[in-house]
């Protein structure tokens, strides 16, 4: 920065020119500076900026969001694109060779684990792919030969902990232990009681994925862990989220389990770590969501990314294409031909329409103008004739209409399939026409 110096000069850079001639004289206009020397004294306004300074600077700052997530406009997928796409994923011959080899391995420690759960410890298996088929037979054909067996499938969405209790004491024996009027831990603690006995068979609990999110519950691990302190009963679970180790303390995960059966229930884990990698899919954990939807069962429930409007949903289903050519295939023919032009009169509108989502109700046909349409192809010569057309498929789902409001509102129509979809299904029934 220019400083003022004792006579009067601003500065070597600023020239002769720029001397001031008298303090009492009416100061004059300054030459304005070069715009460079403007910005590089603002950018200097702050000599040294504090962490302060830049927590106000970066919060002042607008975040640029958008209501247009692309998520939004992915629709979901058909059986047929699902099982195209994964197609190339398939588990290839040497993976299933590598994948018996490491199967073949992990059998040949089943007397070990089962010497660790006898001496107190609970067992956590960790690695990659799918656990469950081999922890299964270590429960079938080793366990079950020591003592009582259940297997939790904790990765099933609607599983709650009071399942796995109830599993339990519907084994035989165990079914006199009265459960009721308890809360869960007073429950865990009952069942605790009765295999503390030593006459009693111990039991062994398998739980797939206890890092599953109703395993993961406050309550659902305070009952956990009283069970897993039990000497009598001995745990082998699995996890496959890659922050498992997280969900228990160092202090609950190496609290031994005490050594005599009797006396107060205590908590604690006591976890021995071991790799059971397989490199198996997730088939049968993957099985209940729905493969037909980009976003798993989640989209269809209103949890995802992906929201479905109830009304795109025939029966609950979203609507694929070999379900409309199952319905087309039972009507008349002049539902069919009716079926086809609104089918055309929806592409159309979704060509003419640049940077649109692909909802099929913004696509959607006036009631009056398919009226007009259906009445010059002498489809359907009046309102009573049309609807009667229209009620198979507003039946099954294939035709969905709704109330617009306002000037030019009505009724509308559309068929709830995107437009790649719809065009196979017209061009299937124009082939199917031709031919006959």
């Amino acid at each position: 920065m220019d400083v003022d110096g004792e006579d009067g000069y601003l500065g070597e850079d600023m020239g002769a020119e720029d001397w001031i001639d008298d303090a009492a004289t009416s100061p004059r206009k300054r030459r304005s500076r070069p715009e460079h020397t403007q910005d590089l004294e603002e950018s200097h306004s702050i000599i040294a900026e504090t962490a302060f300074d830049a927590y106000f600077v970066q919060a002042s700052k607008s975040s640029r969001t958008s209501d247009h997530v692309f998520s939004e406009s992915l629709e979901p997928l058909s059986a047929e694109e699902y099982l195209a796409a994964i197609k190339p994923l398939q588990v290839q011959p040497a993976q299933l060779r590598q994948h018996s080899r490491l199967l073949s391995r992990h059998r040949e420690y089943f007397g070990n684990y089962l010497r660790e759960l006898e001496a107190g410890f609970n067992i956590l298996f960790f690695g990659f792919g799918s656990k469950r088929d081999i922890l299964n037979e270590f429960a079938v054909e080793t366990c079950a030969k020591q003592g009582h067996v259940v297997i939790v499938n904790g990765f099933q969405p609607n599983f709650s902990i009071k399942d796995m209790l109830s599993s339990i004491v519907s084994l035989p024996g165990v079914s006199s232990v009265d459960l009721s009027s308890q809360t869960l831990d007073g429950q865990a603690r009952r069942i605790c009681d009765y295999f503390a006995s030593l006459s009693k068979r111990p039991l062994y609990l398998v739980v797939h994925n206890i890092d599953a999110p109703n395993l993961r519950t406050p309550k659902a691990r305070s009952c956990l862990s009283i069970l897993c302190g039990s000497p009598a009963i001995r745990v082998a679970a699995s996890v496959d989220l890659l922050h498992a180790p997280l969900l228990w303390s160092s202090t609950e995960s190496m609290t031994r389990k005490r050594i005599s059966s009797s006396g107060a229930a205590h908590r604690g884990y006591a976890w021995l770590w071991h790799d059971l990698t397989t490199l198996a899919p997730h088939d049968f954990e993957l099985s209940l969501a729905d493969r037909s939807s980009i976003s798993g069962a989640s989209g269809f429930m209103g949890t995802g990314h992906t929201r479905l409007q109830q009304d795109q949903l025939a029966n609950g289903v979203a609507m694929t294409e070999t379900a409309a050519q199952h319905i087309l295939a039972s009507v008349t023919e002049k539902a069919k031909k009716l079926f086809s032009m609104m089918a055309k009169m929806q592409v159309k509108a979704t060509d003419e329409a640049s940077g649109a989502t692909g909802d099929p109700q913004q696509f959607a046909v006036g009631y009056d103008t398919l009226f007009n349409a259906a009445r010059d192809n002498f489809v359907a010569t009046n309102d009573t004739a049309l609807r009667s057309l229209l009620g198979e498929f507003r039946d099954h789902g294939l035709v969905l209409s709704s109330t617009v409001g306002g000037p030019g509102g009505g009724e509308v129509l559309w068929i709830p399939l995107r437009k790649e979809r719809l065009v196979k299904v017209v061009e299937t029934l124009e082939q199917a026409a031709t031919s006959t």
